[in-house]
Protein backbone atom coordinates (compact mmCIF):
# COMPACT_ATOMS: atom_id res chain seq x y z
CA UNK A 1 0.00 0.00 0.00
CA UNK A 2 1.65 3.67 -0.57
CA UNK A 3 0.64 6.07 1.41
CA UNK A 4 2.21 9.73 1.37
CA UNK A 5 1.97 12.45 3.84
CA UNK A 6 0.45 16.11 3.84
CA UNK A 7 1.12 19.14 5.50
CA UNK A 8 -0.24 22.63 5.64
CA UNK A 9 2.30 24.58 6.27
CA UNK A 10 2.00 28.14 7.57
CA UNK A 11 4.52 30.82 9.24
CA UNK A 12 6.05 28.52 11.19
CA UNK A 13 9.29 26.81 10.12
CA UNK A 14 10.54 25.06 13.43
CA UNK A 15 6.52 23.57 13.70
CA UNK A 16 6.72 22.24 10.02
CA UNK A 17 10.46 20.85 10.64
CA UNK A 18 9.18 18.85 13.61
CA UNK A 19 6.41 17.58 11.82
CA UNK A 20 8.70 16.50 8.97
CA UNK A 21 10.80 15.05 11.04
CA UNK A 22 8.65 13.00 13.09
CA UNK A 23 6.90 11.56 9.78
CA UNK A 24 10.43 10.35 8.82
CA UNK A 25 11.04 8.34 11.71
CA UNK A 26 7.84 6.43 11.43
CA UNK A 27 8.07 2.48 11.90
CA UNK A 28 6.60 2.44 8.30
CA UNK A 29 8.03 4.59 6.02
CA UNK A 30 5.61 7.15 3.61
CA UNK A 31 6.77 7.34 0.47
CA UNK A 32 6.49 10.91 -0.18
CA UNK A 33 5.75 13.91 1.72
CA UNK A 34 4.02 17.21 0.07
CA UNK A 35 3.92 20.48 2.33
CA UNK A 36 1.55 23.51 0.76
CA UNK A 37 3.44 26.26 2.42
CA UNK A 38 0.87 29.21 2.42
CA UNK A 39 3.68 31.41 3.94
CA UNK A 40 4.34 34.42 2.62
CA UNK A 41 7.94 33.68 2.07
CA UNK A 42 9.10 30.18 1.90
CA UNK A 43 9.65 28.51 5.09
CA UNK A 44 10.62 25.02 3.85
CA UNK A 45 14.04 24.30 2.72
CA UNK A 46 14.57 22.98 -0.64
CA UNK A 47 12.69 19.42 -1.22
CA UNK A 48 14.51 16.59 -2.72
CA UNK A 49 12.57 15.45 -5.59
CA UNK A 50 12.30 11.82 -4.58
CA UNK A 51 11.02 11.77 -1.56
CA UNK A 52 9.49 15.68 -0.78
CA UNK A 53 7.74 18.47 -2.92
CA UNK A 54 6.83 21.32 -1.65
CA UNK A 55 4.10 23.51 -3.13
CA UNK A 56 4.81 27.44 -2.37
CA UNK A 57 1.25 29.66 -2.46
CA UNK A 58 1.75 33.36 -0.43
CA UNK A 59 -1.64 34.18 -1.03
CA UNK A 60 -2.40 31.87 1.16
CA UNK A 61 -5.22 29.43 -0.28
CA UNK A 62 -5.81 27.69 3.52
CA UNK A 63 -6.28 24.46 5.27
CA UNK A 64 -8.89 23.65 2.53
CA UNK A 65 -7.49 25.14 -0.84
CA UNK A 66 -4.32 22.74 0.43
CA UNK A 67 -5.79 19.85 1.23
CA UNK A 68 -7.67 19.95 -2.10
CA UNK A 69 -4.78 20.21 -3.98
CA UNK A 70 -3.05 17.55 -1.86
CA UNK A 71 -5.64 15.14 -2.67
CA UNK A 72 -5.64 15.80 -6.25
CA UNK A 73 -1.67 15.12 -6.23
CA UNK A 74 -1.87 11.92 -4.25
CA UNK A 75 -5.12 10.87 -6.63
CA UNK A 76 -3.00 11.48 -9.79
CA UNK A 77 0.01 9.86 -8.53
CA UNK A 78 -1.95 6.35 -7.64
CA UNK A 79 -1.42 6.47 -4.26
CA UNK A 80 -3.77 4.50 -1.71
CA UNK A 81 -4.09 6.62 1.18
CA UNK A 82 -2.94 10.42 2.27
CA UNK A 83 -1.92 10.86 5.43
CA UNK A 84 -2.96 14.45 6.23
CA UNK A 85 -1.12 16.49 8.97
CA UNK A 86 -1.67 20.03 10.55
CA UNK A 87 2.05 21.78 10.86
CA UNK A 88 2.22 21.70 15.06
CA UNK A 89 1.57 17.70 14.91
CA UNK A 90 3.93 15.09 15.53
CA UNK A 91 3.34 11.66 15.25
CA UNK A 92 4.22 8.58 17.48
CA UNK A 93 7.10 6.85 15.69
CA UNK A 94 4.40 3.67 15.30
CA UNK A 95 1.34 5.87 14.74
CA UNK A 96 0.93 5.28 10.82
CA UNK A 97 1.77 1.77 11.62
CA UNK A 98 -1.05 1.36 14.21
CA UNK A 99 -3.46 3.35 11.83
CA UNK A 100 -2.67 0.67 9.20
CA UNK A 101 -3.00 -2.06 11.10
CA UNK A 102 -6.74 -1.06 11.95
CA UNK A 103 -7.52 0.03 8.40
CA UNK A 104 -6.52 -3.88 7.05
CA UNK A 105 -8.31 -5.73 9.90
CA UNK A 106 -11.58 -3.64 9.61
CA UNK A 107 -11.48 -3.13 6.08
CA UNK A 108 -12.90 -6.96 5.85
CA UNK A 109 -16.27 -5.94 7.37
CA UNK A 110 -16.50 -2.03 6.67
CA UNK A 111 -16.10 0.63 3.42
CA UNK A 112 -13.24 3.11 5.54
CA UNK A 113 -13.08 6.40 4.81
CA UNK A 114 -10.74 7.45 7.49
CA UNK A 115 -8.64 6.52 10.25
CA UNK A 116 -7.24 8.62 12.97
CA UNK A 117 -4.79 8.87 15.53
CA UNK A 118 -5.60 9.61 19.18
CA UNK A 119 -4.52 13.61 19.46
CA UNK A 120 -3.07 14.98 22.48
CA UNK A 121 -2.38 18.71 23.28
CA UNK A 122 1.00 18.03 25.42
CA UNK A 123 0.63 21.64 26.71
CA UNK A 124 -2.25 20.28 29.07
CA UNK A 125 -2.56 16.87 28.33
CA UNK A 126 -5.81 17.03 27.47
CA UNK A 127 -7.37 14.70 24.05
CA UNK A 128 -8.80 16.85 21.22
CA UNK A 129 -12.66 15.09 20.42
CA UNK A 130 -13.48 14.31 16.60
CA UNK A 131 -16.93 15.19 16.31
CA UNK A 132 -20.14 13.30 15.64
CA UNK A 133 -23.35 15.15 14.26
CA UNK A 134 -26.82 15.32 15.86
CA UNK A 135 -29.75 16.54 14.11
CA UNK A 136 -28.74 20.61 14.55
CA UNK A 137 -25.21 20.45 15.34
CA UNK A 138 -21.78 18.38 15.60
CA UNK A 139 -21.01 17.29 18.89
CA UNK A 140 -17.53 16.31 20.93
CA UNK A 141 -17.79 12.41 20.12
CA UNK A 142 -15.98 10.98 23.69
CA UNK A 143 -14.55 7.62 23.79
CA UNK A 144 -14.92 4.86 26.85
CA UNK A 145 -11.99 5.53 29.22
CA UNK A 146 -12.19 2.23 29.88
CA UNK A 147 -11.98 1.06 26.05
CA UNK A 148 -8.75 0.48 23.94
CA UNK A 149 -10.68 -0.66 20.79
CA UNK A 150 -11.34 1.65 17.57
CA UNK A 151 -14.28 3.60 17.66
CA UNK A 152 -16.51 5.37 15.16
CA UNK A 153 -16.66 9.01 14.81
CA UNK A 154 -18.49 11.06 12.07
CA UNK A 155 -15.33 13.28 11.64
CA UNK A 156 -12.34 12.88 13.27
CA UNK A 157 -9.68 16.17 12.93
CA UNK A 158 -7.90 16.56 10.15
CA UNK A 159 -4.42 16.54 11.44
CA UNK A 160 -3.24 12.44 11.71
CA UNK A 161 -6.14 11.57 9.43
CA UNK A 162 -4.99 8.59 7.29
CA UNK A 163 -7.44 8.99 3.90
CA UNK A 164 -8.39 5.82 1.58
CA UNK A 165 -8.01 7.73 -1.72
CA UNK A 166 -10.39 5.84 -3.35
CA UNK A 167 -12.76 6.76 -1.06
CA UNK A 168 -11.81 9.97 -1.64
CA UNK A 169 -12.49 9.48 -5.35
CA UNK A 170 -16.27 8.91 -5.12
CA UNK A 171 -16.94 12.28 -3.24
CA UNK A 172 -16.39 16.30 -3.73
CA UNK A 173 -13.05 17.53 -2.75
CA UNK A 174 -13.02 19.64 0.53
CA UNK A 175 -15.13 22.78 0.85
CA UNK A 176 -12.04 25.20 -0.21
CA UNK A 177 -14.40 28.33 0.77
CA UNK A 178 -14.84 26.94 3.98
CA UNK A 179 -10.51 28.06 4.35
CA UNK A 180 -9.18 27.43 7.73
CA UNK A 181 -12.16 25.76 10.13
CA UNK A 182 -14.62 23.03 10.10
CA UNK A 183 -13.50 21.21 7.04
CA UNK A 184 -12.55 18.10 9.03
CA UNK A 185 -16.21 18.48 9.85
CA UNK A 186 -17.55 18.81 6.23
CA UNK A 187 -15.71 15.98 4.83
CA UNK A 188 -15.71 13.65 7.25
CA UNK A 189 -19.40 13.49 7.31
CA UNK A 190 -20.08 13.58 4.03
CA UNK A 191 -17.63 10.47 4.33
CA UNK A 192 -20.38 8.97 6.91
CA UNK A 193 -22.92 10.12 4.54
CA UNK A 194 -21.49 8.51 1.22
CA UNK A 195 -21.93 5.57 3.18
CA UNK A 196 -18.27 5.15 4.49
CA UNK A 197 -17.19 4.65 8.29
CA UNK A 198 -14.47 6.83 10.06
CA UNK A 199 -12.66 5.67 13.18
CA UNK A 200 -10.16 6.92 15.84
CA UNK A 201 -7.78 4.46 17.27
CA UNK A 202 -6.61 5.26 20.16
CA UNK A 203 -3.25 3.26 20.61
CA UNK A 204 -2.04 5.34 18.06
CA UNK A 205 -0.60 8.44 18.90
CA UNK A 206 -0.37 12.09 17.73
CA UNK A 207 0.90 15.14 19.65
CA UNK A 208 -1.25 17.93 18.67
CA UNK A 209 -1.42 21.64 19.62
CA UNK A 210 -4.80 22.90 19.60
CA UNK A 211 -5.58 26.66 19.92
CA UNK A 212 -3.91 29.02 22.32
CA UNK A 213 -5.33 27.71 25.47
CA UNK A 214 -5.74 29.93 28.65
CA UNK A 215 -6.79 29.69 32.41
CA UNK A 216 -9.06 31.95 34.01
CA UNK A 217 -10.55 32.15 37.44
CA UNK A 218 -14.07 33.76 37.86
CA UNK A 219 -16.22 33.56 40.86
CA UNK A 220 -13.20 30.93 42.38
CA UNK A 221 -14.28 29.20 39.39
CA UNK A 222 -11.54 27.79 37.09
CA UNK A 223 -11.96 28.60 33.24
CA UNK A 224 -10.74 27.47 30.43
CA UNK A 225 -10.70 28.96 27.17
CA UNK A 226 -9.28 29.33 23.74
CA UNK A 227 -7.40 32.18 22.61
CA UNK A 228 -8.04 33.06 19.47
CA UNK A 229 -7.34 36.01 16.93
CA UNK A 230 -10.17 37.84 15.37
CA UNK A 231 -9.92 36.38 12.23
CA UNK A 232 -10.36 32.51 13.80
CA UNK A 233 -13.42 33.87 15.79
CA UNK A 234 -14.73 34.90 12.50
CA UNK A 235 -14.63 31.56 10.65
CA UNK A 236 -15.60 29.14 13.64
CA UNK A 237 -18.44 31.08 14.11
CA UNK A 238 -18.80 31.39 10.44
CA UNK A 239 -18.44 27.93 9.31
CA UNK A 240 -19.93 25.86 12.46
CA UNK A 241 -23.01 28.22 11.50
CA UNK A 242 -23.33 27.58 8.31
CA UNK A 243 -22.48 24.06 8.56
CA UNK A 244 -25.27 23.17 11.24
CA UNK A 245 -28.00 24.80 8.58
CA UNK A 246 -26.36 23.38 5.88
CA UNK A 247 -27.06 19.49 7.56
CA UNK A 248 -29.62 20.19 9.59
CA UNK A 249 -32.95 17.78 8.22
CA UNK A 250 -35.91 20.09 8.18
CA UNK A 251 -36.81 23.70 8.51
CA UNK A 252 -37.57 23.47 12.28
CA UNK A 253 -34.14 21.88 13.00
CA UNK A 254 -32.69 24.89 10.70
CA UNK A 255 -34.21 27.27 13.02
CA UNK A 256 -33.01 25.47 16.12
CA UNK A 257 -29.23 25.48 14.29
CA UNK A 258 -29.25 28.76 13.95
CA UNK A 259 -30.65 29.50 17.72
CA UNK A 260 -27.55 27.59 19.07
CA UNK A 261 -25.32 29.44 16.68
CA UNK A 262 -26.60 32.77 18.03
CA UNK A 263 -26.52 31.41 22.15
CA UNK A 264 -22.65 29.87 20.83
CA UNK A 265 -21.50 33.48 19.60
CA UNK A 266 -23.60 35.41 22.93
CA UNK A 267 -21.36 32.99 25.10
CA UNK A 268 -18.00 33.96 23.39
CA UNK A 269 -18.84 37.25 23.21
CA UNK A 270 -19.38 37.44 26.80
CA UNK A 271 -16.08 35.43 27.82
CA UNK A 272 -14.33 38.07 25.26
CA UNK A 273 -15.36 40.86 27.21
CA UNK A 274 -14.60 39.74 30.48
CA UNK A 275 -11.12 37.84 29.96
CA UNK A 276 -10.03 39.15 26.40
CA UNK A 277 -7.42 42.24 26.76
CA UNK A 278 -6.29 42.20 23.01
CA UNK A 279 -8.57 43.47 20.51
CA UNK A 280 -11.81 42.29 22.18
CA UNK A 281 -13.74 44.79 20.11
CA UNK A 282 -12.34 42.98 16.90
CA UNK A 283 -13.21 39.70 18.71
CA UNK A 284 -16.74 40.10 19.11
CA UNK A 285 -17.43 41.99 15.92
CA UNK A 286 -16.09 39.12 14.51
CA UNK A 287 -18.35 36.74 16.14
CA UNK A 288 -21.13 38.74 15.14
CA UNK A 289 -20.32 38.95 11.60
CA UNK A 290 -19.01 35.51 11.42
CA UNK A 291 -22.86 34.42 12.41
CA UNK A 292 -24.35 36.07 10.46
CA UNK A 293 -22.23 35.53 7.38
CA UNK A 294 -22.88 31.33 8.13
CA UNK A 295 -26.84 31.83 8.48
CA UNK A 296 -26.48 34.02 4.98
CA UNK A 297 -24.06 31.41 3.56
CA UNK A 298 -21.40 33.74 2.66
CA UNK A 299 -18.00 31.74 2.75
CA UNK A 300 -14.68 32.29 1.18
CA UNK A 301 -11.31 33.75 2.54
CA UNK A 302 -11.65 37.46 4.27
CA UNK A 303 -9.09 39.66 4.92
Amino acid sequence: MRVAAYITAYEDAAAVAACIAGIRQQSLAVEHILVVDNSQTPIVGNADGSQMSIFHHPENIGVGGGLCLGLQWAIAKGYDFLWMLDQDSIPAPDCLEKLLQVYQEYCCFYSIGIVAPTAIDPRNNTVIEGAYFDRDRFLPRHRSIHSTKPYPCDAPITSGSLLDLQAAAKIALPNADLFIDGIDMDYGWRLVRAGYRNFIVPQAILTHCFGYPIHRKLLKRDIFLQHYPPLRHYYICRNHTYLAIQYAPGKWLVFLAILRRCKYALHTIILLWLFESDRKYLSIRACLVGTWHGIRGKLGKIW
